[in-house]
């Protein structure tokens, strides 16, 4: 590993003897502070490379191979440009997959008897939207996968019963084969595939002499009951693993089906971390006088009372904090919090009619401010719904862009270039 590699280890804040139980714990620690959701605004983007990074981090060191391949040759292993698999020298491929798989090239799938432990088939990853209102209430979602299994009626051979198998001539009984895949402009790599002739088996065997069921293919779709255990208090991003639920390869390991949380939009709350927040819209009587009415629905269908006592004046972007309302957390009943900002909604143009109600209501109100002194008064006209961003714009202000016009500078003006 050269020194331009980030330390996994380090990174994580764990030695490099850390059992998996140790990694998981330092990466979920890490996760949680991290998260972009849990910091301000201005430190998101750095927060979001943090995230990422650690979450690499994990994703190499919790599975036993990669780590291997890690503690080997540090990231070089995972970049072909630096000289990964099939890149441009640095680590040899075949030590790659000796390594990997307790094998040499020779002793590839289809050779019967190889010693070291299978392969394991890649992990499936997709994204699974949620709603605010299931991660607040946690779900449980059962539904049928269409997934590739081994063939039941040949056990994965791929050909009839009692039918001697042939050496695969192409890839000569190994179930790989090297390829050349284009990167680029005048750029190929060298990759190892599995043997399309025999399906990655070693062994060919006639049209006749193949499994009816598969048609030699070795594995065969079927569709599967499963069922994804949403925790509530989940959050975006997080991956929820059904273990060994990918698709089944012959003389491999299956993977694992990981879902992507997705948190979708919500019309009412927005959420940040544990908490959560929601505009509430009350009247000028009640923001002058109290209210004491349920002033919004929460999640789980339950109304959010809220008691103003009269004589504490609400304002327009006044915030309500109600302690034990936000989301839930997954370890025992500690709740965040939730936010109500409000909202005033002032009555429309006209509403008194008389000029009685006029009178009336200055006398209930707090008087106008004393007058300001002045030699001269001018009746001015002016802009309702003005906004307030706008001023200063298209005036040569530096704060809004180069729209003002420069002075052009004259030939023979300004630094010139020295030649030598």
């Amino acid at each position: 590993m050269d020194g331009e590699d980030i330390d996994l280890y380090e990174l994580l804040g764990v030695e490099k003897s850390a059992n998996p139980n140790e990694i998981k714990k330092a990466y979920r620690k890490l996760a949680l502070q991290h998260h972009p959701d849990k910091v301000p605004e201005e430190m998101r983007a750095e927060s979001e490379a943090k995230f990422k990074a650690v979450t690499q981090a994990y994703e190499i060191l919790r599975d036993e191979e990669k780590r291997q391949l890690y503690d080997a040759h540090g990231m070089a292993a995972f970049d072909p440009s630096r000289g990964g698999p099939g890149g441009p020298g640095g680590v040899d491929l075949n030590d790659m997959l000796a390594h990997m798989f307790g094998m040499n090239m020779g002793g590839m799938p289809g050779m019967g008897g190889m010693p070291g432990r299978p392969r394991r088939s890649p992990d499936e990853e997709q994204q699974y939207k949620v709603t605010l209102e299931e991660l607040y209430k946690g779900k449980t979602v059962k539904f049928a996968a269409e997934k590739k299994v081994i063939c039941g009626q040949c056990n994965g051979s791929g050909a009839k019963d009692k039918v001697k198998p042939n050496k695969c001539d192409r890839c000569r009984g190994a179930g790989l084969q090297e390829a050349y895949r284009q990167i680029g402009p005048g750029l190929v790599r060298k990759e190892v595939i599995s043997c399309d002739h025999c399906q990655g088996s070693g062994m060919y065997y006639k049209e006749k002499d193949r499994c009816k069921k598969c048609k030699g293919k070795r594995t065969v779709t079927e569709s599967k009951a499963l069922e994804l255990y949403i925790p509530r208090g989940s959050m975006q991003g997080e991956r929820i693993t059904l273990e060994g639920e990918a698709d089944q390869m012959p003389d491999q390991t299956p993977g694992d089906l990981i879902f992507v949380l997705v948190e979708e939009p919500h019309d009412v709350f927005h959420r940040i971390g544990h908490d959560l927040s929601a505009n509430v819209t009350i009247s000028l009587s009640e923001a002058l006088g109290g209210f004491s009415r349920v002033v919004l629905k929460h999640l789980d269908g339950r109304g959010i009372h809220i008691d103003h006592p009269r004589g504490k004046i609400v304002r327009p972007g006044d915030v309500l904090k109600v302690h034990g309302e936000g989301m839930p957390m997954k370890r025992g009943d500690t709740k965040g919090d939730l936010y109500l900002v409000i909202k005033i909604e002032f009555p429309d143009n006209g509403w008194l009619e008389r000029d009685g109600d006029y009178a009336s209501l200055q006398k209930l109100l707090p008087p106008p401010p004393p007058p300001i002194p002045a030699e001269e008064v001018d009746d001015v006209e002016y802009e309702e719904d003005a906004d307030i961003d706008e001023m200063g714009a298209h005036q040569g202000d530096p704060r809004y862009g180069n729209e003002w016009e420069e002075d052009e500078e004259e030939e023979g003006d300004g630094p010139q270039c020295a030649t030598q």
